[in-house]
């Protein structure tokens, strides 16, 4: 077994704690004085994005749901290798997760994450409106459950020095220290819109100057050393890591000598996981990305579209004639298209009145309702990502919708629904598969740590 790098756990009570900045904060102040291994619990694709700013290194998600809860561990050290300490930052509050189960132990919870990685947690406290009552608040946290230790806590947007010194006083009579109390200030943050923040691709140099900001934030106002100290406490990680040729088993191959898979980045395709291309990497591809924004097609047997923001892009996007051409011409020569969220709208006829790519009938629009959550969802096609009847865990998380017509249009030209599950509304179908099964489209995103066979059946497919 190998022992990776000490990780300590950036954890909340809340969304909105402030936990996204101390965290990002955290990760470049500390990358100040060495190699830092950056992490994100759950599926979110845009808080790692700033790792990768305040890091230099791969942002990388943590995720039991989608990947399964052993394979925490072996992507930690994975993602952790040549790190001097990894910060890990939590979703929600600490012990939020998936619905459903035992309601105490959420799957897919920060608390799970810090069990697994036997790492300590440090609780940020939005102190706003609180002196003594924040030791309550971190009292019950450190005692709800014993797998999870937290081990120190930040308070956070503090009025005035008096201020933190009576909260911090409290915290520690009752038992937990205070590795820092961070004041109030503007400057230090991303902006929002309605799907959460803007992504590092699109800020550009704001973005750079705000991960800068957050670091200068923490250097002043959190002792950097005791918490370095603290992660070295905890049990870390003693696994191999993940290895995604191992993954693949008989489906590895030596880089380069498979197919040419063409993969969207750039500003409105960020949606995609450090691991994807690893694994593409290992199934022999030779993996050629683009930025759909800006560049030509590349030559290739299979495309990969991710998710990202393309409503955010939509009149550039629709601009590349070239590139929609381009689209429909290897589709039309068979290549294997997958399209997640974003690459969705991206092949539809129009997005919010705009002309798109015309390789899937029908048009979307933004909808006043968010659409968000895990899904236990089956193949109902036959597709490059494998049979019908496959079971996958996958997200949802987007705030268009495709009209009907569409896809009754899409329906009665041979496209099958590619995937099926039950929540509240009862029995759903979602997404679009080509008759000839080279085309999948769905706003359901993936995880390819957590389907590796849908990785080597594209390939696969692709030869």
């Amino acid at each position: 077994m190998v022992s990776a790098a000490p990780a300590v756990v950036i954890a909340a009570a809340s969304s909105g704690a402030g936990k996204t900045t101390l965290a990002t904060g955290l990760m470049a102040a500390l990358a100040r004085r060495g190699p830092v291994a950056p992490f994100k619990v759950g599926p979110d694709y845009i808080d790692p994005g700033y790792h990768r700013l305040a890091t230099g290194r791969a942002g990388r998600n943590l995720d039991p749901v989608l990947c399964g809860a052993g394979r925490v561990g072996p992507l930690y050290a994975h993602g952790a290798a040549g790190a001097r300490i990894a910060v890990v930052e939590g979703v929600m509050g600490l012990f939020d997760g998936r619905i459903g189960g035992d309601p105490l132990r959420a799957e897919g919870s920060t608390a799970e994450v810090a069990a697994l990685l036997g790492a300590p947690v440090v609780l940020v406290v939005d102190a706003r409106a609180m002196s003594q009552s924040t030791a309550a608040l971190v009292h019950g946290f450190a005692t709800f459950d014993p797998r999870v230790a937290v081990a120190g806590v930040i308070l956070n947007r503090v009025g005035s020095p008096r201020h933190a010194a009576v909260a911090t006083a409290a915290i520690e009579a009752a038992g937990t220290p205070v590795l820092g109390a961070v004041p109030r200030v503007d400057g230090a943050a991303v902006p929002s819109r309605h799907l959460g923040l803007v992504t590092a691709d699109e800020g550009g140099a704001a973005a750079a100057a705000a991960v800068a900001a957050m670091a200068d934030l923490v250097e002043a106002h959190v002792d950097l050393d005791r918490l370095t100290a603290l992660a070295g406490l905890g049990a870390g990680v003693a696994e191999e890591p993940w290895d995604p040729a191992a993954e693949l088993g008989a489906a590895a191959a030596a880089p380069g000598t498979g197919p040419r898979v063409a993969l969207a980045a750039g500003p409105a395709f960020s949606f995609a996981y450090a691991e994807h291309a690893e694994l593409l990497a290992a199934a022999g591809a030779e993996v050629a990305v683009f930025d759909p924004l800006v560049d030509e097609l590349p030559e290739a047997a299979a495309v990969i579209l991710p998710g990202g923001f393309p409503e955010e892009h939509a009149e550039a996007l629709s601009a590349r004639a070239d590139l929609a051409a381009a689209l429909r011409a290897a589709v039309h020569r068979g290549a294997v298209v997958h399209a997640e969220c974003a690459g969705l709208l991206l092949l539809l006829e129009e997005l919010a009145g705009l002309p798109m790519c015309g390789v899937l009938p029908g048009s979307a629009a933004m909808s006043p309702r968010l659409t968000l959550g895990y899904r236990e969802a089956v193949a109902l096609s036959d597709s490059a990502l494998g049979p019908a009847g496959a079971r996958v865990r996958g997200h949802e998380f987007h705030r268009t919708a495709l009209d009907a017509a569409g896809l009754r249009a899409a329906r009665a030209a041979g496209w099958t629904p590619a995937w099926g599950w039950r929540d509240e509304r009862g029995p759903v179908t979602e997404g679009l598969v080509h008759p000839s099964g080279r085309v999948h489209a769905s706003y359901l995103h993936l995880h390819p740590a957590g389907n590796p066979a849908g990785i080597a059946g594209l390939v696969a497919a692709a030869r």
